[in-house]
């Protein structure tokens, strides 16, 4: 059986030191405020607020380190109730992807693009993806274990490197449907 920790990835963003710079100031760094269990991948002090055309979701964290561009990932409950489009994309793919307007504390950002659902996914090293039996961008499903609302995720990329620890990320959506808990384990169906 393929166990794996599922964890619910809350509402954030990344941002380009460009986009970084606008809104908190020229020569601005990210301040670390806690590691995130991806290695090298660290929650930030900062937070901006995100405006659609509805209304505004305020001060959403930023992850860090930065990265070449500026991307926005919110549930599909979030993207609507600001009234973004939000596509449902992998990490990256952000290409003809929804637009808001971010606000800091130095200055506002419009992004014709960059506003994504992320897909739920499962990180995992190369000997976790040998162990399992499992390929880089492979779609299993995972079984989650929870008293009352038992659910299987369908369409779960499998996304394999070495600079990755093993877990699944879902979103706030798909963690309350099925009532995840901090450190519940999920099993992986090919």
């Amino acid at each position: 059986m393929c166990k794996v920790l599922v964890e619910t990835s809350a509402r954030h963003m990344h941002v380009s030191q460009e986009h970084l710079e606008i809104l908190f100031g020229k020569g601005y760094e990210l301040t670390k405020k806690k590691d995130l269990s991806q290695p090298g991948q660290y929650a930030c002090a900062e937070r901006v607020d995100v405006v659609g055309p509805k209304k505004t979701l305020p001060g959403v964290s930023i992850l860090g380190p930065v990265r070449p561009d500026t991307q926005v990932e919110l549930s599909l409950t979030d993207a609507r109730s600001i009234g973004v489009a939000a596509p449902i994309r992998e990490s990256g793919d952000i290409a003809g992807s929804g637009a808001c307007k971010l606000v800091g504390p130095c200055g506002e950002v419009e992004i014709a693009e960059g506003v994504i659902a992320a897909k739920r996914h499962i990180h995992m090293t190369t000997a976790d993806a040998a162990q399992f039996g499992l390929a880089d961008k492979q779609i299993v499903s995972v079984k989650i274990p929870s008293e009352g609302r038992e659910t299987i995720f369908g369409d779960v990329i499998v996304r394999v490197s070495d600079s990755y620890a093993l877990a699944m990320h879902i979103d706030t959506d798909e963690s309350n449907a099925a009532c995840a808990a901090p450190g519940m384990m999920g099993e992986i169906i090919k």
